[in-house]
């Protein structure tokens, strides 16, 4: 009767711990322990306890200065194998967008771009995970277990030696895990003890080869997969989840085909949302004006706000941003622009002396439309409209 009494007792705190969705101990050395917090059952052990000892204040102070409420109820982690960062998003409500709390440095990589696929590859997952254990007492400071083999894996992996034991972790070494160094794991340790602990049960970890808005990643991995007709399709969902993120700061939802393949579901490739926006865009009425007197020399040339540098790196920043916007299997051109500064410094007349296309003409223009008004050129003292022809090099960075 007393081991039945027992039963029932564990099976009821269990229940009420997942009704509450907070994580309770059940039994430790024998004895019954009930209503303990999660965050309660970390400050058992040395390392978490005096982790939160020394980071909690400063945690808080940090989501203070960016208007975020503490602790994040719901947080997500995002990992990006080329570029060797962690993202730590936050959110307090589950309707609400997430936002970024911090970019960590992950500071060591093993294996290349692409998915892992059996156990020995070294190779760091890709893909979407959960986080399914805290390690208090890791052999690298401190550790969150990911839940890799996922589904897919499984399907697409070897079947007898897929691997495992994939963590976040401390101490700056790695084997095929996601390393930090002990500051940073600290951290995200203790923003996703405190999201278990208000009920997030499993916090989402995805981890993608690239960062896909950074070209000079696009530019790697593009040359990586070029051959690998598989490898590019799976990336390709990578990517569209990605995009899904960036546009909405919510997950996507994703699914697994019977052949082990990501589907990410409402999520539109970068190329899919130029080709709406496209289709979806007006005639663009660009900005014109009547200039009866055009200075063929002038004692001043028109200067850009901030001068020649600022006007260099506008151009070179514009240059990268246009790259989406380039035919498909174009990847550099030259792009020949005429325009006036008019007698009060604002740009105006733009023309495309050799055409791409008018979308990408009028994306062009528009966006050069916008850098600001510049001092005006001087001739005998007095502000003279100055025609300008600039050569903007169409490039990833």
């Amino acid at each position: 009767m007393k081991n039945l009494a027992i039963t029932f007792l564990l099976i009821s705190a269990i229940f009420s711990a997942l009704q509450a969705q907070v994580q309770s101990t059940s039994i430790e050395k024998g004895s019954l322990i009930t209503n303990i917090s999660f965050i309660d059952y970390q400050k058992t052990f040395n390392r978490p306890s005096e982790a939160l000892k020394r980071k909690e204040d400063t945690l808080k102070r940090q989501f203070e200065a960016k208007n975020l409420k503490w602790p994040a109820k719901y947080i997500y982690i995002r990992s990006f194998k080329y570029d060797s960062k962690l993202e730590v998003w936050v959110k307090d409500e589950i309707k609400e967008p997430f936002k970024l709390f911090n970019t960590y440095k992950v500071c060591a990589l093993a294996g290349t771009l692409g998915p892992k696929r059996m156990e020995g590859d070294y190779q760091v997952p890709e893909g979407f995970y959960y986080i399914n254990e805290f390690n208090p007492k890791s052999s690298y400071h401190l550790s969150l277990g990911l839940n890799y083999p996922n589904v897919s894996d499984r399907i697409l992996s070897d079947i007898y030696r897929p691997g495992g034991q994939i963590y976040i972790h401390g101490s700056c070494v790695t084997v095929g895990c996601i390393p930090l160094t002990d500051g940073p794991i600290e951290d995200v340790y203790i923003l996703a003890a405190h999201a278990k602990n208000q009920g997030q049960d499993f916090i989402p970890v995805h981890i993608f080869s690239i960062k896909f808005n950074v070209p000079r990643s696009v530019s790697y991995l593009e040359n990586f997969i070029k051959d690998d007709a598989q490898l590019k399709l799976f990336t390709s969902k990578l990517e569209d989840a990605f995009n899904y993120f960036e546009k909405y700061h919510q997950l996507p939802v994703v699914l697994v085909d019977e052949k082990g393949e990501y589907i990410i579901s409402g999520a539109l490739s970068r190329k899919k949302e130029v080709e709406e926006e496209k289709v979806k865009r007006p005639p663009v009425q660009h900005r014109y004006r009547k200039i009866t007197e055009l200075a063929e020399a002038v004692h001043q040339w028109p200067q850009y706000p901030g001068g020649a540098d600022a006007f260099m790196a506008y151009l070179k920043e514009l240059g990268n941003e246009m790259v989406a916007y380039l035919p498909d299997g174009v990847q550099k051109v030259y792009v020949k622009v005429e325009f006036i500064v008019d007698q009060d410094g604002v740009p105006t007349n733009f023309k495309i002396a050799r055409s791409i296309n008018q979308d990408f003409d009028d994306e062009l223009i528009s966006r050069m439309e916008k850098m600001g008004t510049w001092k005006p050129a001087l001739l005998h003292d007095k502000p003279a409209a100055k025609k300008m022809v600039q050569t903007v090099t169409i490039e990833p960075l």
